[in-house]
């Protein structure tokens, strides 16, 4: 989760935002992840230690929705189907639940690491 953006940028400046809204939104919604019953941060890939962590740390309901909507994904992949209108994600259902635990997980590690790497020195 450590890419580079340009959201920090965009956000800041309003006229910006303006603009680059409604190319978010249609970007968003050709990418067609909520056409197959996803929401934004079941696309986060598995691989790191990081995010294994926070899919360790989510409660149960929530790991249980995300490993249905993942199976029911898969299922439309492999019959060459969207999912009926009624049972697309909707915008504002899409809502970061494993993003916001991936950030203070990457807090507590770089807390650790400043940590340890601290030098005490005595005062003579």
């Amino acid at each position: 989760m450590s890419q580079p953006s340009l959201a920090k940028f965009i956000i800041k400046r309003p006229w910006l935002r303006r603009w680059m809204s409604p190319l978010a939104k249609w970007y968003t919604d050709a990418a067609g992840y909520r056409k197959l019953g996803l929401k934004a941060d079941d696309l986060i890939p598995e691989e790191s230690e990081t995010v294994l962590l926070a899919l360790k740390r989510l409660p149960p309901k929530e790991a249980y929705d995300r490993v249905f909507r993942l199976r029911r994904a898969f299922q439309c992949s492999l019959a060459h189907q969207l999912l009926p209108k009624e049972q697309h994600i909707k915008p504002e259902e899409d809502t970061a639940y494993l993003s916001p635990i991936i950030r203070e997980i990457e807090a507590e590690n770089k807390e650790r690491a400043d940590l340890e790497t601290m030098v005490v020195k005595r005062r003579s």
